[in-house]
């Protein structure tokens, strides 16, 4: 499975989430631990945002800790809010089109986990994201997928239930023509004012998530894995809940998937 970090807060150097800390995202790109594959060398990605709607977007094909281009863009760059990945693929290609984050106007977006069989089922999936958004298809992953499908089902106005929704579309499709286990998932997604994550898995094993505040920076981070293993404050989001993160307040709802939408 892929690892991430996402900050939020007062701005900070991109560098003091994903190289400095102790197991920072770049270490855990070659030494996860609470995940069955420890490295994730098949791509990563930033999105940041600065004083425009949309983010940056920066991503590479190369394992995080070989890119020196990385390490500079990091040490660098301030931002309130970013979102990084690194990507241990479950089947698609390794390219470009494919690492995380994806981006769609002001939106950005990030998952880690899995759609159990989801090459059985891809062309049934490619059918749910709406013509107009389809244009913005530009890989072949499940996860690009399920967030055109979340646009699709109202993101800008309803960031909860379009995830509801389309997780709900994709669960069907894996229980009716895929494999166990149907569902892990962990994502984030950003509109650039907000924070959004989410832990649902269709079993017992959803993806890890942490969050934890630092008073001295001012900021949040959300993470698949605690950035330091001396820190003892990192608190767990449960599985099936949806964060929303703003400012300092945080606010943890339960997550299931559904109901659809009714059609217009």
């Amino acid at each position: 499975m892929c690892r991430w970090a996402a900050y939020l807060g007062s701005p900070i150097y991109l560098e003091d989430v994903i190289c400095r800390p102790g197991h920072s995202l770049v270490r855990q790109s070659h030494g996860a631990t609470r995940c069955h594959t420890p490295v994730n060398a098949d791509g990563f990605g930033i999105a940041w945002y600065g004083e425009r709607a949309e983010p940056g977007l920066y991503r590479d094909i190369m394992p995080a800790w070989s890119d020196s281009n990385l390490r500079s863009l990091t040490a660098t760059v301030k931002s309130h809010l970013f979102l990084a990945h690194v990507r241990a693929s479950t089947g698609t290609a390794t390219s470009r089109n494919n690492c995380h984050p994806f981006v769609v106007g002001r939106w950005s977006f990030m998952h880690n986990g899995q759609f159990g069989g989801y090459d059985s089922y891809r062309r049934h999936a490619e059918v749910l994201i709406p013509d107009e958004l389809y244009h913005h298809r530009k890989g072949a992953t499940d996860s690009e997928a399920l967030f055109l499908m979340a646009l699709g089902e109202g993101l800008d106005d309803d960031p909860a239930g379009a995830m509801a929704r389309a997780t709900a579309k994709f669960e069907a499709l894996a229980r009716a023509r895929g494999t166990t286990p149907h569902v892990r998932l962990t994502a984030a997604f950003a509109d650039g004012q907000r924070l959004y994550a989410l832990r649902y898995a269709s079993d017992e094993h959803a993806p890890t998530l942490y969050h934890r505040w630092s008073g001295t920076r001012g900021g949040r981070a959300v993470v698949s894995e605690p950035l330091e293993s001396d820190e003892t404050d990192w608190l767990e989001v449960p599985a099936q809940s949806f964060c929303t993160f703003e400012g300092a307040e945080v606010e943890i709802t339960p997550f299931r998937p559904g109901p659809l939408r009714a059609a217009a």
